[in-house]
């Protein structure tokens, strides 16, 4: 079996579920939703494969409702924290040496099991503690963590089977190894998308990870972990530890096998861990991979020639759907009356940040001014649409200024940051003489 070349084939989006009154997907997440809504759950940390309890612990509530309990849940202190980035270690060698596909295999299946057998489960632990409607829920928690599942193993193929050429003489090759250490993967309350894509990709290239999962998300992120072990993840590949951020981060940011970091989260959580592993530099044993992002000030701006009922939906979904807790979701609106040249510089200078900006205008003229004079001010740009819902494979997502490090999930651009490739020339017959021509 192993003898084959084999090539993931480039996967299609996952359908979005409708669930219009009286659908089998609506009845099948209202009682879903019942059974999680009437119980509590423990949920421990899992290290290594096992699940430890430490007797910390804390309760995962509904936003809306803060006297709603869904979950115990217990925390990781120094010891814990010590024993997953051993465990990640430990896990490593054999994890690595597995055949990629085998790797993306797993990953396959996850996406499987979320698609056919716990789409409700993670959706409506999604609505339930997250606070997502139903559709926010299933473009989410189901149809962007598949799509991220299967485009990932698409997408490994195509940076596996870039090699560089031979010649008659020699033989060459790129090995991609994967970094020399472990991740560290920091997570955010508001995409169950993203805690999953922070793990799986980083592993998906033969990397072990320590996973810090926001607390605010808890409960759909345990489920990923159990839907992650049901895959066949072996032990120790990604450790699922809740607790303190700072506490976590104080051990693992001075651990010399630290090989990166993988983030979504706050501007000022980023820039402390950047500071953080600057100060540390001297202990690691490689330069750690810093990947991160941190949200934006996101815009849509307004040319005199847009359809203003086009425009007055974006601005409406683009910034309320999911409360405006996306990172993505705009939160300003240039509308001007006549001279619009003041205000492009504007839009592109009010800001730090640089993730999403959409352009509304059915000039051709001013939309390709306005692209070229906000060229750096969103890492995703959109023309007559809303700054927000990136898909998988078709909008690679992510942005630079104080957005981040601009390293596109969803596409191999971010895998490609989880490896660190080594040359090997095979000279097929070896030089016997010391001398070239000229000295003859």
């Amino acid at each position: 079996m192993n003898n084959a070349i084999y090539n993931f084939r480039e996967p299609k989006n996952e359908p979005v579920f409708s669930y219009k009154t009286g659908s089998p997907e609506r009845k099948l997440l209202e009682e879903e939703l019942e059974i999680q809504s009437n119980k509590i759950i423990d949920i421990p940390l899992i290290i290594g494969g096992k699940e430890v309890r430490t007797g910390k612990t804390g309760k995962v509530v509904m936003p809306s409702d803060h006297n709603h309990v869904l979950a115990t849940y217990h925390m990781a202190t120094e010891k814990e924290v010590t024993n997953a980035i051993r465990a990640a270690l430990d896990a490593k060698s054999e994890w690595m040496n597995l055949s990629w596909m085998e790797r993306g295999a797993i990953m396959a299946k996850a996406a499987e099991l979320i698609s056919k057998k716990h789409r409700y489960k993670i959706n409506a632990a999604t609505m339930l503690g997250q606070s997502k409607n139903v559709y926010q829920a299933e473009i989410d928690a189901a149809c962007e963590v598949i799509d991220y599942l299967r485009f990932n193993t698409y997408f490994a193929s195509l940076i596996y089977r870039e090699q560089p050429k031979s010649e008659n003489e020699n033989i060459n090759r790129l090995e991609y190894r994967p970094l020399e250490g472990f991740v560290y993967t920091v997570t955010p309350f508001n995409f169950t998308a993203i805690a999953s894509n922070l793990n799986t990709s980083v592993a998906l290239m033969g990397n072990t990870t320590v996973w810090k999962p926001a607390s605010t998300s808890l409960l759909s992120n345990y489920y990923l972990m159990k839907i992650f072990e049901e895959a066949g993840l072996p032990p120790g590949v990604i450790n699922f530890i809740p607790g303190s951020g700072a506490l976590i981060s104080s051990i693992v940011l001075k651990h010399r096998d630290l090989a990166g970091i993988h983030f979504t989260g706050s501007n000022a959580t980023f820039n402390t861990l950047w500071k953080q592993v600057s100060d540390n530099l001297e202990v690691y044993k490689s330069y750690p991979r810093i990947v991160g992002e941190t949200g934006g000030k996101d815009f849509i701006f307004a040319h005199n020639s847009a359809n203003p009922p086009d425009l007055a939906t974006a601005i409406v979904r683009g910034s309320f759907e999911y409360q405006g807790q996306k990172c993505s979701a705009a939160s300003r609106a240039y509308i001007p009356r006549s001279l619009w040249k003041e205000t492009l510089r504007l839009c592109d200078e009010t800001s730090p940040y640089a993730l999403t900006g959409a352009i509304f205008s059915n000039d051709k003229y001013a939309m390709i001014t306005a692209c070229r004079a906000l060229r750096y001010a969103a890492g995703n740009f959109y023309i007559n649409d809303k700054p927000t819902g990136a898909m998988v494979g078709q909008q690679p997502f992510g942005g630079s200024r104080a957005s981040g490090t601009n390293d596109k999930a969803g596409s191999h651009l971010n895998l490609i940051r989880w490896v660190s490739p080594r040359t090997i020339k095979e000279t097929l017959i070896p030089e016997t003489g010391i001398k070239y021509a000229f000295m003859e």
